[in-house]
């Protein structure tokens, strides 16, 4: 997501294995300081952050349009967080209004906007974001096995229901189990 000659390469290879329906932009990381695993607010690792979550989402979904454009029903799903929503931090039924996040939430708020914007500028494409709930990965920082979140599996179901989206289906959404996320 961080290389443009990476991308162009990946994209070469499924054009000639026959071409894209659909681009899941699932790339996320959070760069952590050595004491205690605070989130690194150091210019570098800010700028690590938005290079993969939020610039390396333009950089392959900017690259896979033509082959997207081919398409049928082409859909772009951008895995993004509830910490990346306005809404859901200030709402204190949620778990993100509990968990601070300077720039990795910013950064998934990023890919919110990148989203709508999206969606608007290339209407003939379907562009959502979803939030895929507290998912026990290595992003956490304690290992996917020791991780209290829920198994990786349970998470992509809102991703596939995204990613299956007919022709009539949303675009320009933010979506979580349950449906609609507020932004």
């Amino acid at each position: 997501m961080t290389d443009d000659a990476s991308v162009a390469a990946a994209l070469a290879r499924i054009e000639a294995d026959g071409g894209l329906d659909v681009l899941v932009n699932n790339a996320g990381i959070a760069l952590r300081t050595g004491d205690g695993g605070a989130e690194a607010l150091d210019g570098p690792s800010v700028l690590a952050v938005f290079d993969t979550n939020a610039a390396g989402i333009v950089r392959v979904t900017e690259a896979a349009l033509p082959l997207l454009r081919r398409s049928a029903n082409p859909v772009v799903v951008n895995v993004s967080s509830a910490l990346g929503s306005f809404w859901a931090v200030h709402e204190p039924s949620r778990p993100a209004s509990r968990f601070p996040s300077i720039v990795y939430g910013s950064s998934k708020a990023a890919v919110s906007m990148i989203t709508v914007q999206s969606s608007r500028a290339v209407p003939d494409v379907k562009f959502n974001a979803v939030e895929p709930g507290i998912t026990a990965t290595e992003l956490g920082g304690a290992g996917a096995e020791n991780h209290p979140g829920r198994p990786a599996a349970e998470s992509a179901e809102v991703v596939a229901r995204l990613a299956t989206i007919g022709p009539d289906g949303p675009t320009g959404t933010f979506q979580e189990d349950a449906g609609e996320l507020g932004w």
